[in-house]
């Protein structure tokens, strides 16, 4: 037996969370959901009401496919750049109610530094059912920050703005590391780190998909799982999660 034998296998941040997520919405009677990252337009932005104009669309923030003229079905593709569009996906085959979590890998063509990537990871959360509001929005998110990162993070709602739904809300939790004392540069001194997008869906998202929103109602929110990677393990910097650095990794 060599010594490598005697020690306990490393996990990496980013799997363990996703673990650690899965579990918590596994509780929360939530089913997880995969996709695929190769995405159309429709699906990525047109049935998620996303504008024609809109600046996601420019190819600074969307790696687009090369279409292929002697190939009429490789046309407007794209690296997902986000995992919504796996609720239209599983909306158009699923009927209500439902809960479910889609996890996955998504692409954005800009500059990389200590808070960006090209390539990172994503979670969706879609509930749909009956007397559905922003009271259950609020009441599933807080559980699953109590469950992720503890009783003693606080969260915060801000009204804010997505195309898919309305109203929309942005999450915010109590700085880690300052305790939200707005006293630390990680928090920018404000004491709080945003790390979701939320709201309830909006109802042209759910007639696009044959869901009738006078008879029911949803929510929907995103986060980055290398966001609450380094937020949970205290990570400064998003590149050292794919620099391939044992010595990183096996801190986990």
């Amino acid at each position: 037996m060599n010594e490598l034998d005697n020690k306990a296998p490393h996990i990496h941040p980013i799997s363990r969370i996703m673990e650690d997520i899965f579990r918590v919405f596994s509780e929360l009677n939530f089913t997880l959901v995969d996709g695929h990252e190769l995405e159309d337009e429709y699906h990525n932005f047109d049935a998620l009401n996303v504008p024609k104009d809109h600046p996601a669309r420019d190819m600074q923030d969307t790696f687009w496919i090369k279409p292929n003229k002697n190939n009429p079905g490789v046309q407007n593709l794209l690296m997902r750049t986000h995992t919504s569009p796996m609720q239209i996906h599983y909306m158009e085959k699923n009927k209500p109610p439902f809960a479910i979590i889609c996890p996955g890998r998504v692409f954005r063509n800009e500059a990389t530094d200590a808070r960006h990537e090209a390539l990172f990871h994503q979670f969706e959360g879609l509930l749909v059912g009956k007397d559905i509001s922003l009271v259950s929005l609020k009441s599933t998110l807080n559980s699953f920050f109590d469950k992720l990162l503890g009783s003693n993070v606080e969260v915060r709602f801000r009204p804010s703005y997505f195309p898919f739904v309305e109203p929309g809300v942005e999450i915010d939790i109590s700085c880690f590391k300052c305790k939200g004392k707005g006293k630390c540069q990680v928090c920018g001194g404000s004491g709080w780190i945003e790390v979701m997008g939320a709201g309830m869906v909006h109802p042209k998202v759910l007639n696009g998909v044959g869901i009738n929103p006078n008879e029911w109602r949803g929510f929907a929110f995103g986060g980055g799982i290398d966001r609450l990677a380094m937020l949970k393990y205290g990570i400064d910097d998003i590149r050292l999660f794919y620099s391939g650095d044992l010595r990183f990794t096996n801190q986990f």
